[in-house]
C-alpha cells in the first residue's frame, strides 16, 4: 500500500480505547520498507473485531484505497469459493483483464462462468494476479472478517495470496475469534491480539452509550463484562428501567441481550443436561468452589460431567485448588439465561443445603429460591445485610434489605426494611435516586413507617443534599428523634437511634450555632445505660474540641488503635480526630479507603470522608499539591454521584491551599462560591470554613486589617469561639493579624483565651500555636523564652508551615532585638521551609526580613529586578492596571490559569507578594533600567 494519511479513520467514527491498535495497524500497512503485507487480528468474541475492521477499511477509504470486503458466513461454509465470490464482486468487470485460462478459472471458481472446477493453484494465481493488477492503479486493502466461517477453498485463496503481497500496493487484513479452528493457514503471518479494554475505556464506552444509566450500575456492568465492547453495550440493553438506574434491583447474574444470547447461549444448549446443571450451580453460586457445586448437585451429576463444557473452551478447572471458572463471565449469564425458573430455584435452594456455615451466601440463596413471603428467610436477609454492612459493602446491604423487605409477611417489617436500606443508601452507598424511591416504597407500603428514625434520617439526608436545607433537616430529625421514644426508650443498643444522632452531630456542625448542640447532648444524657463510646468521644472531640476535646484523648487513643478497616468506623474515628490532629495516626486507613473507593469497593460517602480527611491530614502536613488533587477528585465524585452537598469540603481545601501559595484570586474565587452556597441554606459552618481559607489569603497578600476582620469572623477576640470546630485553626491569625494592626490589647485577650482552653492539652501543633501567640503578645525578650518553648516540642516539623511562621515571628523579634545572628538563623530555616513548601508570600515577607538583618538573599529567593522575561513584562504591565487575570488573559489569547502561574512567579522576583504593590516593583524596574 502506498503511505496513506496519517488517520485511519475519522473523529467522527473514532472507537473509545482502540487507539493504539488502529495506530499499530496504519504502522503496520504504511510503514513497512517493502510494501504489500498481511495482518491477522484475532480477539475473544465481543471485543471488537469488526468494528476495527470497520474503522479500518473507513479510514483507508477517505485515504484513497479500494477496499474488497468479504465475511465468514456459517452457513455458506460448504459452498466452494462462496468468500471470494463476496470479496471479488466488485471486480467481475475487470476479469477480461487477465489471460483466458485464467479469466475463466476465475469465472468458474465464483460461480459467473461454465466448465469443470478449477485447479485450486490455477484459481489461487488468477486471484493473485487480477489484485496485482488492480492494485497498479489504485491501492488494495483486502479485509476479511469471520475467518474461520469462510469456505474451505476461499481460506486456501487467501492463504496462497496473503504470502505474496510483497513488492506490490496490496494489504490484508483478517480478523477470526480467538481459539476457533479455521483452514486458514496462518503460520508465517504477522498476528495482533485485541486485548479487551481497560478500566477506563470500559467507563467511557459505558457513559457514551448508556448515559442513563446510574454510575453504581455501571460499575457493575463494567465488572462483569471484563472489557468486552459488545458486552459493555449490549448488557444495559436487557435491565429493566428500574434496574438500570437503581443497582439493588439488578440481578445476581445479568440478563442478556438477544445479540449477546446469540454469541454465547448457543454454545451452551449443545451440552448434555448435567453438565449444564453443573454449570448453573457454578453460576448461581459465583465463588468457583467446586466443592459446593458438587455437593449441591449430589445425586444428580458428578464433576466428570464438566469435560464437555471443558472442551467447548466454556470454563475450566484448576486441579490443584479445585476451583472452576468461565472463560468469561457472560458464559456464567448465557447459562442462568437458558434454565427455567423452577429450575434457578431448585439449584438455589440445593446451594443453599450445602452452606449452612455461611450466613450470607445461604441466605441469599434461600431469598432467591422462595416464591412468596417467608419471614425465617427475611430475617436471615437482613442479619446477611448487617454482614456486608460491617464490611463495606454498602450497595450488598441495600439489596439485601431490599430482598429481605420483599419477602416480609408484616407490611409494618416490609416498611421498615425499606426504610433501613434507604438510609444505608443516602449514608454510605452514593445512590441517591435510589434511597429516595426506597423511601417512598417504605411509606406506601406502610404509611406509618415514616415515622422510624432510619426513615427519617434518610430524609433528612436527602433533604439537605438536595436543597442545603439545614434548619428543616435538623428539625424533622428532632421531632423523629423525640416522637420515636416509644420505640427506642432511648437503648443506647438501638441501631436506628444511633444512626440518627451521628446525622445529628454533623447538622449542629453545618448550622454553626452552638444553640443546635443543646438538644444533642440532651439526648446523649438519656441514653441508657450509657452513650456507645464512638458517639461519645465524637461529642467531645469534634462538638467544642477547644474545652471537652483533651478530656476524650485517652479514649480517642483507644478508638484510633482499634480502628480496623469498617469504612464506617474509619471514617467517624477520623471524625473524632480532626481538631485533634490525630488524622495521621490512622492514615494508613484512610489511605485504603481512598483506594477502596476508587476501586469501586467502599461506599461513596465513606470515600468521600476519606478524601476530606486525608486532604485536611495533607494540608497540614504540607503536601499541598497532594490536598488539591485529593480535593479535585472529591468534586469529581460529589458530581459523578449526585452528592452537591458535600461539594464545600474539598473547595475549601482547594481554597486553602491557593490562599498560601499566594494565589489569591483563586482562593477567593472559591470562598465566594462557598459562602454564596451556604448563607440561603443556612450552613454557615461552610462559611467559618470560607473565612479560614480568607484570613489565609490576607495574611499571605499583607492585608492584616482584612485578615483580621475574617479571623474576628471564626471567632471574637478574647475568646475561642465554642462549637466554631475551625476557630482553632484560626488563632494565630487573628493574632497575628490583631498585632499587624496596632491591637496589642485584643491580641493579647485572644492568647489568653486560647490558654485558658484545652487547646495545648488537644494537640502538639496547638500547643504550639499557643505557645507561639503568647510569645507575639509578650513585648521584648521575655518573649524570647516563650518561642524557643513552641519550637522545642517534639518533632515539630510534622507541620512545616505552621513551624515556618513561628520561626518567621521568632526571627522578627530576634531582629528587632538586634539579635541579628540568632535573628538570621531562625528566618533562613523559615525561607528554606516556605520555599519547599511553595508558600510565595511568605517567602517574599521572609526575604525582606533577611535583607533587613542585613544578610543577602539566596540566590534562589532573591528578587531580580532584571530577570522577567518579555511575556512575564507583558503580564505585570497590564495586572498592575488593575485587570483581573480574565481580562489579560483575553487581551493575550492565553488561559487565566496561566496569567495566574506567570503572575505568582513575577512576584518573588519582584520582591513583592501582591499584585497591589506591583506598580511601585515596575517603577523601579524601569528606573534600574534606565540606568544601566
Amino acid at each position: 500500500m502506498n503511505n496513506p494519511d496519517s488517520t485511519i479513520c475519522p473523529a467522527s467514527t473514532r472507537l473509545v480505547g482502540r487507539d493504539k491498535d488502529l495506530a499499530f495497524i496504519h504502522s503496520f500497512f504504511s510503514n513497512s520498507e517493502v510494501h504489500g503485507a498481511a495482518l491477522l487480528l484475532s480477539g475473544e468474541a465481543g471485543v471488537g473485531k469488526t468494528a476495527v475492521l470497520d474503522a479500518v477499511a473507513t479510514g483507508a477509504a477517505h485515504n484513497g484505497v479500494r477496499v474488497l470486503r468479504a465475511a465468514g458466513v456459517q452457513f455458506e461454509a460448504d459452498i466452494s469459493y462462496a468468500g471470494l465470490n463476496q470479496l471479488l464482486v466488485p471486480l467481475f468487470d475487470d476479469f477480461d483483464v487477465l489471460d483466458p485460462v485464467h479469466r475463466d478459472a476465475l469465472r468458474v471458481a465464483v460461480g459467473i462462468g461454465s466448465g469443470p472446477a478449477p485447479d485450486r493453484l490455477l484459481t489461487s494465481t488468477a486471484v493473485l494476479l487480477l489484485l496485482r493488477m488492480t492494485a497498479a492503479r489504485t491501492p488494495l486493502l483486502l479485509v476479511v472478517d469471520d475467518l474461520p466461517w469462510l469456505d474451505r477453498a476461499t481460506n486456501a485463496v487467501l492463504g496462497f495470496v496473503a504470502r505474496r503481497l510483497v513488492g506490490s500496493t496490496i494489504g490484508f487484513l483478517a480478523a477470526s475469534r480467538e481459539g476457533s479452528e479455521s483452514f486458514f493457514e496462518s503460520s508465517g503471518l504477522t498476528e495482533h491480539r485485541l486485548e479487551p479494554l481497560d478500566d477506563a475505556s470500559s467507563t467511557e464506552l459505558l457513559a457514551l452509550a448508556h448515559p442513563d444509566v446510574s454510575p453504581a450500575v455501571r460499575r457493575r456492568i463494567a465488572a462483569e463484562a471484563r472489557g468486552n465492547p459488545l458486552a459493555l453495550v449490549e448488557l444495559p440493553v436487557a435491565l429493566s428501567a428500574e434496574q438500570r438506574a437503581t443497582l439493588a434491583m439488578v440481578p445476581a447474574v445479568l440478563p442478556l441481550s438477544e445479540r449477546l444470547q446469540a454469541l454465547f447461549a448457543s454454545r451452551v444448549a449443545e451440552l448434555p443436561a448435567r453438565s449444564r446443571e453443573l454449570l448453573l450451580l457454578a453460576a448461581l453460586d459465583g465463588t468457583g468452589d467446586l466443592a459446593s457445586v458438587k455437593a449441591a448437585a449430589s445425586g444428580r451429576a458428578e464433576v466428570d460431567d464438566l469435560v464437555p463444557a471443558e472442551q467447548a473452551r466454556l470454563v475450566t478447572v484448576s486441579a490443584g485448588n479445585r476451583r472452576l471458572s468461565f472463560r468469561h463471565p457472560l458464559i456464567g449469564s448465557a447459562v442462568v439465561e437458558l434454565a427455567t425458573a423452577t429450575e434457578r430455584r431448585r439449584a438455589h435452594r440445593a446451594l443453599a443445603d450445602v452452606l449452612s456455615g455461611q450466613l450470607e451466601r445461604r441466605a441469599w440463596h434461600l431469598g432467591e429460591a422462595a416464591t412468596g413471603p417467608d419471614e425465617t428467610v427475611a430475617a436471615l436477609l437482613e442479619e446477611a445485610a448487617r454482614c456486608r454492612l460491617r464490611r463495606g459493602d454498602a450497595l450488598g446491604a441495600v439489596a439485601a434489605l431490599t430482598r429481605s423487605a420483599g419477602l416480609s409477611p408484616a407490611a409494618s417489617d416490609e416498611s421498615r426494611r425499606l426504610a433501613v436500606a434507604a438510609y444505608v443508601g443516602v449514608d454510605s452507598g452514593g445512590e441517591l435516586e435510589d434511597a429516595t424511591r426506597l423511601l417512598a416504597e417504605s411509606r406506601l407500603v406502610h404509611p406509618v413507617g415514616h415515622q422510624s428514625l432510619h426513615a427519617a434520617t434518610a430524609s433528612a439526608f436527602l433533604l439537605i443534599n438536595r436543597d442545603g436545607d439545614i434548619d428543616t433537616a435538623y428539625r424533622l430529625l428532632i421531632g423523629a428523634i423525640e416522637s420515636a421514644e416509644p420505640e427506642h426508650h432511648y437503648d443506647a443498643s438501638d441501631e436506628g437511634l444511633i444512626e440518627a444522632l451521628h446525622l445529628l452531630i454533623l447538622l449542629c456542625w453545618y448550622g454553626g450555632d452552638p444553640k443546635l448542640w443543646e438538644p444533642m447532648f440532651a439526648f446523649m444524657d438519656r441514653l441508657t445505660p450509657e452513650p456507645p463510646e464512638l458517639l461519645r468521644v465524637i461529642t467531645q472531640t469534634f462538638g467544642d474540641p477547644a474545652r471537652t476535646g483533651a478530656a476524650a484523648l485517652p479514649r480517642l487513643t483507644e478508638l484510633i488503635a482499634t480502628v480496623g478497616d469498617d469504612p464506617t468506623r474509619v471514617i467517624r474515628v477520623g471524625t473524632a480526630s480532626v481538631f485533634a490532629d490525630r488524622l495521621g495516626d490512622f492514615r494508613g486507613a484512610t489511605r485504603r479507603l481512598v483506594e477502596q473507593g476508587r476501586a469501586g469497593t467502599a461506599p461513596v460517602r465513606r470515600h468521600l470522608g476519606a478524601l476530606m480527611h486525608l486532604g485536611l491530614d495533607y494540608f497540614h502536613l504540607g503536601r499541598w499539591d497532594d490536598a488539591a488533587q485529593l480535593a479535585a477528585e472529591g468534586l469529581t465524585l460529589c458530581e459523578n454521584h449526585d452528592y452537591r452537598f458535600f461539594a464545600w469540603y474539598f473547595q475549601y481545601i482547594q481554597a486553602a491551599v491557593a490562599a498560601v501559595q499566594g494565589d489569591a484570586e483563586t482562593s477567593a474565587a472559591l470562598t465566594e462560591e462557598i459562602v454564596r452556597w451556604a448563607m440561603p441554606r443556612g450552613t454557615y459552618g461552610a462559611r467559618f470554613f470560607a473565612c479560614h481559607a480568607r484570613a489565609l489569603a490576607a495574611l499571605g497578600s499583607g492585608d492584616f486589617e482584612t485578615a483580621y476582620q475574617h479571623a474576628c469572623t471564626l471567632s471574637p477576640p478574647g475568646t475561642v469561639a465554642p462549637y466554631v470546630q475551625i476557630a482553632l485553626w484560626g488563632t494565630m491569625d487573628l493574632v497575628e493579624a490583631a498585632i499587624r494592626t496596632g491591637r496589642e490589647q485584643e491580641a493579647a485577650a485572644h492568647a489568653a483565651a486560647m490558654r485558658a482552653s484545652s487547646m495545648a492539652a488537644l494537640s502538639l501543633r496547638l500547643e504550639m500555636l499557643v505557645l507561639a501567640c503568647e510569645a507575639l503578645t509578650t513585648p521584648g525578650r521575655p518573649g524570647l523564652a516563650l518561642f524557643e518553648q513552641a519550637l522545642s516540642l517534639p518533632d515539630p516539623e510534622r507541620w512545616p508551615f505552621d513551624v515556618a511562621r513561628v520561626r518567621l515571628f521568632y526571627g522578627e523579634r530576634l531582629r528587632r532585638l538586634r539579635a541579628t545572628a540568632d535573628s538570621r538563623e531562625q528566618l533562613a530555616q523559615a525561607l528554606e521551609a516556605f520555599q519547599r513548601l511553595g508558600a510565595k508570600p511568605w517567602v517574599t515577607r521572609t526575604v525582606a526580613e533577611l535583607r533587613a538583618s542585613g544578610q543577602s538573599t539566596p540566590a534562589a529567593a532573591r528578587p531580580g529586578p532584571v530577570a522577567l522575561t518579555a511575556q512575564e513584562l507583558q503580564i505585570a504591565r497590564l495586572a498592575a492596571t488593575g485587570l483581573t487575570n480574565k481580562q489579560i488573559a483575553e487581551r493575550l489569547f492565553l488561559s487565566h490559569r496561566t496569567i495566574g502561574t506567570h503572575l505568582y512567579q513575577i512576584y518573588p522576583k519582584l520582591g513583592i507578594a501582591s499584585r497591589a504593590a506591583l506598580r511601585d516593583a515596575l517603577s523601579q524596574l524601569d528606573a534600574h533600567d534606565g540606568g544601566q
